[in-house]
């Protein structure tokens, strides 16, 4: 990790979101009983849910998109320019899948030294050699990072607290049905309040992968120009998803089950997300494309 910029902003994160960890900890200590036996059961819970959470997730994400090994004979110059880029980063080939993802979309899961990077067909239909290239070392970038890793201990902590605020609550009642839905709202307005730190440092993710892509193929030119592609697919899928939408009413009201598109959980793995709104930017886990591609070509 070179970025200067990202360690700063991950040390604070980081300092953060051990705080909160920290807190709910010794609150679960607190309330639930002094002795070493009940704080050793919270700290080993806490690391098997991250654990669990990580394990799951990368399972859930290849699954939800039916992604298959990419065939070295079907796709022999991503193979040979992913093995190359991978050597240049310093960091071990990852296992390459494809998918029929309904967008044109890219994704990568797993740590340094066993990731995997998912490619739609999509996008390997869209794209020139040269754009692939671009979206190919951002995505090598996240696993050289270890951003996958880092995101979901982020989110492990924010679920963390949110349980023991959940938990406290719940028990420091009358333990009735109204401390039942009380500690439900505040558990997710706590764990709301972590994440957003968590989603913040993510975005800035986004710029480094970015910059470190930039890097590897020496211009940032073909990144931009993928990102613009990528994002008018995306828009355009989304249209026709409206129209199937609006025509499907009908259907679905007879129980006929409706495409959404993406898995939330993938489309913020994803190498470009469409959040418009003021509210979906604030919990976006992608900056605003526009600006993505205004860096890249500066």
């Amino acid at each position: 990790m070179r970025n200067t910029g990202l360690k700063i902003r991950m040390a604070i994160v980081g300092t953060i979101l051990f705080a909160f960890y920290s807190v709910a900890i010794a609150a679960a200590w607190f309330f639930f009983g002094q002795n070493q036996t009940i704080l050793a059961i919270a700290i080993v819970g806490s690391v098997v849910l991250v654990g669990v959470q990580y394990k799951v997730g990368k399972w859930m994400a290849l699954r939800s998109v039916g992604a298959e090994d990419m065939d070295e004979q079907e796709f022999p110059r991503i193979h040979r320019r992913v093995e190359s880029l991978s050597r240049d980063m310093g960091i071990k080939k990852p296992t390459l899948k494809v998918a029929n993802m309904g967008v044109p979309n890219a994704f990568a899961v797993g740590r340094k030294g066993n990731g995997t990077v998912v490619v739609s067909r999509e996008l390997i239909d869209i794209l020139e050699h040269e754009e692939l290239d671009g979206v190919l070392a951002h995505e090598l970038s996240h696993i050289a990072n270890r951003d996958v890793v880092t995101m979901q201990l982020g989110q492990g902590i924010a679920s963390i607290v949110g349980i023991v605020a959940q938990y406290i609550v719940l028990f420091s009642g009358d333990n009735d049905l109204a401390d039942f839905f009380l500690a439900i709202v505040v558990g997710n307005l706590v764990q709301f309040l972590v994440t957003l730190f968590v989603l913040a440092i993510s975005r800035y993710r986004e710029y480094v992968a970015d910059a470190d892509a930039r890097r590897a193929i020496g211009t940032g030119e073909p990144l931009a120009r993928a990102l613009e592609k990528i994002s008018q697919g995306n828009e355009q899928a989304a249209q026709q998803q409206r129209q199937r939408t609006s025509r499907g009413r009908g259907r679905r009201q007879r129980g006929q089950r409706n495409d959404d598109g993406l898995d939330q959980q993938v489309s913020a793995l994803c190498i470009s997300s469409p959040d418009t709104s003021v509210l979906q930017k604030l919990v976006s886990t992608h900056p605003p494309t526009e600006k993505r591609i205004q860096r890249l070509r500066s």
